[in-house]
């Protein structure tokens, strides 16, 4: 399959980078947050705050062993790294792409942590969550992008050039 999965922290921008590609491409998008409140009927805070974390993983997990498609730029949730099912699924599929940014401009861009359904524990930090995850998402990623400095154009512009390239 020739999909292109987006992964990252929160508030990296997944979503608008992903809706760009895709045009660029002529993929379709998929957001898998919006797959799951569409489809729940909820928020996702409301639906994280009702199943807790880890059935929340294992929801999250449910639709994205679901998702059957090519040629389709997927934007996932920050917690999709939680689930190696969901990982290993959308690796099958095509292309990971982990976007980076520095915690500081993350958490910066994030203006409504605790109602935005970000999968943490209660008394964990911003930080030690993206510290937690910094290695899965390296750890899947066939390619990671520094988004310091660059916007969503040229976000878009640098995962084209590095999937090109190994083409």
């Amino acid at each position: 399959m020739n999909n292109i999965i987006l992964i990252g922290p929160p508030g990296v921008g997944k979503s608008t980078v992903g809706i760009l590609l895709a045009k660029c491409m002529k993929y379709e998008f998929i957001d898998t947050d919006v797959v799951i409140q569409s489809s729940e009927g909820k928020h996702l805070q409301s639906i994280l705050e009702s199943l807790g974390i880890d059935r929340f993983i294992k929801l999250e997990e449910k639709y994205i062993l679901d998702i059957n498609i090519d040629n389709a730029v997927i934007a996932t949730g920050g917690s999709v790294v939680l689930s190696s099912k969901s990982m290993n699924k959308l690796k099958e599929g095509g292309k990971v792409v982990f976007l980076n940014l520095n915690p500081d401009l993350l958490l910066a861009r994030i203006h409504n942590l605790n109602e935005r359904g970000v999968v943490k524990q209660p008394s964990q930090s911003f930080y030690e969550m993206y510290n937690e995850r910094l290695n899965l998402y390296r750890q899947y990623a066939d390619y990671e992008i520094n988004c310091m400095d660059l916007n969503h154009n040229e976000v878009v512009n640098s995962i084209m050039e590095q999937i090109n390239r190994d083409d």
